[in-house]
């Protein structure tokens, strides 16, 4: 079949993008989702803003030039799971019996509780939106990351019996969408290697019986031949079909699955006559080129934005008659492109591939906020440095066009391109006096001044803490009182005298609280913080803050991040006064509250005219300053929390090794002008420890608290198979479940892990912070966690 959809795109270079960010730019698709979750609205009005939100973003899209506008990148909570209720891979405990629709998707992503009606359905928690009958109670599939970005995904469950069927017409339904508004569509799938791949295996049973969820492949692939034969019928020319594992160190069973797969993809008798451009992204391709030439599939996309070196390989090895998509638009930060130095490097390529050379975002852009003209309170010279998704379309238009000959274009190019070469020598980006910290920098300036065995010593002298210390990881529930200030002070109907003493009326009465519990080390609550991140991104020197620089993070979680927009220093102490005043209130001792330098790169937009080890070592100084004037002020314990140390990890198991070492160096350094009287802390999320737990131990933190009760304490096997030499806080109850944890249960979890770590060396403490809590909530499950703790006390010393 002819299709109908390539018109006017004629001899120019076909410019498209991977993905457009689907929240919309206030955030519109949140706020349905959770209306719908609550019941304000019902499923026809959310589809509506579902169906709006697309029809705007392919509007942006052809406005813009682009050739193709992207379809199939809409997803009601993630593209994976998506993919899932397309393919009919839906958990059994979550299938209706028949096929699936949205509240299957919503049950598979946030669970059921075992309730009655549809009211206290939403009042539990489960948001599916439709009626439950007592028992019916379902627990979530799990979520992770996808690859290294900050993005979740619902994770395929597969199991030996699995079978797929295509089951879910939303994919369908929204090329026929874009095709009836007159568009020029270029569907986006997600492959099967990758969304096996990306799955888990949930039967131990089947697992030790030799089950491989690769095994599904064969299963699974006469779905994708189905949904590329609709495809075809509908018109479809060109399917970007998803394989970012390509982008892996994989092992030769998946590398090798490829061939076999993507010629069942390319039998056109089963497929149709659409051509598939194999999709990847995050990194380089070098290391299974080799195979992917050898697929037929009629084009490769390949990220020159993460991995700009692979080019010429790339190029070379490619066949000449396949389309070559380069990414070199950044999905992923919020720079403007260097359109001249872009087109500068592909005039050659473009000389060679002709009209098989198309431009491209490097990857969805869902992971850049939306649209930069509505940061109405930036700087001009601020706001010439920023492309958000909207003007990251303009720029891969642009670029096709000069790629072209276009002299406007040519020239349009290299106008743009002054903003971000002017940047490179501007001193108040670049800083001579933090250039020059950076210079001294030495591996001993990371080195505390004494051995753990020495300061755990002096630690018990100075802070005299009880076997078994409780604790909390940091913050305190926010209410919706703290939220109203902020938003007040924010808007000046609070001046800053009166918000500081609304927040110390906060501190006060987490310190009373905390009191009433008897608790052993306190917290001041991080009233005063809207996000551990951005607080201190607005309290730093080098960073700018947006207004609406959204980025979905999963479901209807957005995050903003921070920018880092020049070198970075700390100007005034941040923490300081704070933590004074809260030590001010009680005779027990304080913890000072701060975010690692590894932490806050990795949750913020960073540099790309320096690397992210440098930022990291600027981070490191300055949370090194706080933590001196932390310890001279009398808050003699400190806590560096660093959860993102793990996510950090570069795809490439190759070159974790690099990364660990400096992302380990720059924690130390924050945390070196540590007295050995001092204690330092540091708090990791969910992370698989056993692949990092050298780099754990090297941390040299006297504490580390991380997250343990949903495994019942089988993260500790990590600790105790290394004979980890510092003391540990295994968090003993679930923060993110609304259930009050019993006293027995605790001391269960606490005998747990007593067991495999000396009882001398632990530590008591929920396993993140109490920040989405509520305070009843909170004060019964520290209750029972405090007297466990003493319960535990009065066996240990009889």
């Amino acid at each position: 079949m002819t299709s109908h959809l390539s018109k006017n795109i004629g001899n120019k270079t076909v410019t498209h993008v991977l993905g457009y960010p689907r929240i919309g730019e206030k955030r519109e698709l949140k706020f349905a989702q959770e209306q719908y979750w609550k019941g304000d609205i019902n499923q026809t009005e959310l589809k509506q803003v579902g169906s709006e939100l697309r029809q705007r973003h392919w509007n942006d899209q052809a406005l813009s030039g682009l050739s193709y506008v992207t379809a199939g990148d809409f997803a009601w909570y993630d593209h994976v799971l998506t993919t899932s209720l397309l393919l009919g891979h839906v958990p059994a405990r979550h299938s209706n019996g028949g096929a699936p629709d949205l509240d299957t998707l919503f049950k598979i992503a946030r669970g059921q509780s075992a309730v009655t009606s549809r009211a206290s359905a939403d009042e539990a928690g489960c948001g599916c939106g439709s009626r439950h009958e007592e028992g019916e109670g379902v627990a979530a599939s799990d979520m992770t990351k996808w690859f290294n970005t900050n993005y979740h995904y619902i994770v395929p469950e597969c199991r030996q019996d699995d079978s797929f069927q295509v089951s879910w017409p939303q994919l369908f339904d929204e090329v026929k969408q874009a095709i009836q508004a007159g568009h020029n569509v270029k569907p986006v799938l997600l492959g099967p290697l990758s969304y096996l791949y990306l799955g888990k295996e949930v039967n131990e049973e089947e697992v030790e019986n030799g089950f491989d969820r690769l095994s599904l492949l064969a299963r699974i692939l006469p779905a994708y031949q189905a949904i590329l034969s609709t495809l075809s019928e509908l018109g479809v020319e060109w399917v970007q079909i998803d394989e970012p594992i390509l982008s892996l160190e994989l092992d030769e069973k998946w590398s090798s699955a490829f061939k076999p797969a993507y010629h069942a993809l390319a039998n056109k008798e089963l497929t149709g006559e659409v051509k598939l451009l194999l999709t990847t992204y995050f990194d380089s391709v070098a290391d299974n080129l080799v195979k992917i030439v050898e697929l037929p599939v009629n084009g490769l996309h390949i990220d020159l934005s993460a991995s700009p070196g692979q080019l010429d390989a790339v190029n070379a090895a490619v066949p000449q008659d396949w389309v070559l998509s380069v990414g070199v638009i950044n999905g992923r930060n919020v720079w403007r492109a260097d359109l001249q130095a872009w087109l500068e490097k592909l005039q050659p390529v473009k000389a060679q591939r002709g009209d098989n050379l198309w431009v491209a975002s490097s990857c969805s852009l869902l992971h850049s906020p939306i649209d930069l003209e509505l940061e109405t309170e930036l700087t001009e010279e601020v706001k010439s440095w920023f492309a958000f998704a909207k003007q990251k379309l303009n720029e891969v238009s642009l670029l096709g066009a000069a790629l072209d000959g276009n002299g406007h274009a040519v020239e349009a190019c290299a106008s743009y391109s002054q903003p971000i070469k002017a940047r490179l020598t501007a001193t108040h980006v670049n800083k001579p006096q933090v250039q020059q910290r950076l210079n001294g920098l030495t591996k001993v300036l990371g080195e505390r001044s004494a051995a753990y065995s020495e300061r755990a010593h002096h630690q018990a002298e100075v802070l005299g803490l009880p076997l078994l210390p409780t604790t909390t990881i940091g913050s305190f529930p926010q209410t919706a009182e703290i939220r109203q200030q902020r938003s007040a002070f924010r808007t000046g109907q609070l001046n800053q005298a009166e918000y500081e003493q609304a927040l110390k009326g906060h501190i006060q009465e987490a310190v009373k609280r905390q009191e009433a519990l008897d608790l052993d080390v306190l917290v001041h609550g991080e009233a005063e913080r809207n996000d551990m991140v951005e607080y201190f991104a607005e309290n730093l020197a080098g960073f700018q803050v947006s207004r609406f620089g959204w980025v979905q993070s999963y479901g209807s979680r957005c995050v903003k991040p921070a920018i880092v927009v020049a070198d970075i220093e700390r100007e005034k102490p941040i923490t300081v006064d704070w933590s004074v005043y809260a030590q001010s209130l009680t005779s027990k001792q304080m913890k000072g509250m701060l975010t690692g330098p590894v932490t806050i790169l990795c949750w913020s937009f960073p540099r790309e005219d320096i690397t992210r080890k440098q930022i990291a070592q600027q981070l490191a100084f300055a949370l090194r300053d706080e933590v001196d004037d932390l310890q001279n002020a009398g808050i003699n314990i400190i806590q560096i929390d660093e959860p993102a140390i793990r996510e950090g990890l570069p795809l490439k198991k190759s070159e974790h090794k690099e990364y660990l070492e400096w992302a380990v160096h720059a924690f130390k350094i924050s945390a070196a002008s540590a007295k050995p009287e001092t204690q330092i802390h540091t708090h990791m999320c969910y992370s698989e420890f056993n692949e990092i737990i050298d780099s754990v131990a090297a941390l040299d933190a006297d504490v580390i608290t991380i997250e343990t009760s949903r495994s019942n304490m089988a993260l500790l096997k990590a600790f105790e198979a290394f004979n980890y030499p510092n003391e540990i806080g295994p968090g003993v109850y679930d923060i993110h479940s609304p259930n009050i944890p019993s006293q027995e249960w605790i001391v269960s979890l606490l005998e747990t892990a007593a067991r495999k770590i000396p009882v001398e060396r632990l530590w008591v403490n929920p396993d993140c912070g109490l920040k989405t809590r509520n305070w009843a909530e909170t004060e019964a499950s520290l209750h029972n966690m405090v007297e466990a703790a003493k319960t535990l006390r009065q066996q240990y010393q009889a």
